[in-house]
């Protein structure tokens, strides 16, 4: 598929981006490489890899899953006009 600068002026327009047609020829080359690129990646054999989230074989360090607060549920429902087994009651907003 070859990218043409109504292709580009149409993206910059759905994007919202302010772009005149005289600035639309280098954007034009540099999008041909990318595609030019995925087309190449597309064609590589990725038989056997895994798929994989991150690059990096990183792990998120997590705190402890404890409590640190006391229940202060039935302080915080005190000033709510309507309260029914500890949850609120509000109106019906769809029929």
């Amino acid at each position: 598929m070859a990218l043409e600068q109504v292709d580009v002026l149409r993206a910059a327009h759905l994007a919202r981006i302010g772009l005149s047609e005289s600035e639309t020829g280098g954007y034009v080359d540099d999008l041909a490489r990318i595609l030019d690129m995925v087309d190449q990646l597309q064609g590589l054999n990725t038989d056997g890899v895994a798929p994989m989230a991150h690059p990096l074989d990183a792990t998120q360090p997590l705190r402890a899953d404890d409590v640190s607060e006391s229940d202060q549920r039935e302080q915080l429902q005190r000033c709510a006009p309507a309260v029914e087994d500890g949850l609120y009651l509000v109106p019906r907003v769809v029929e």
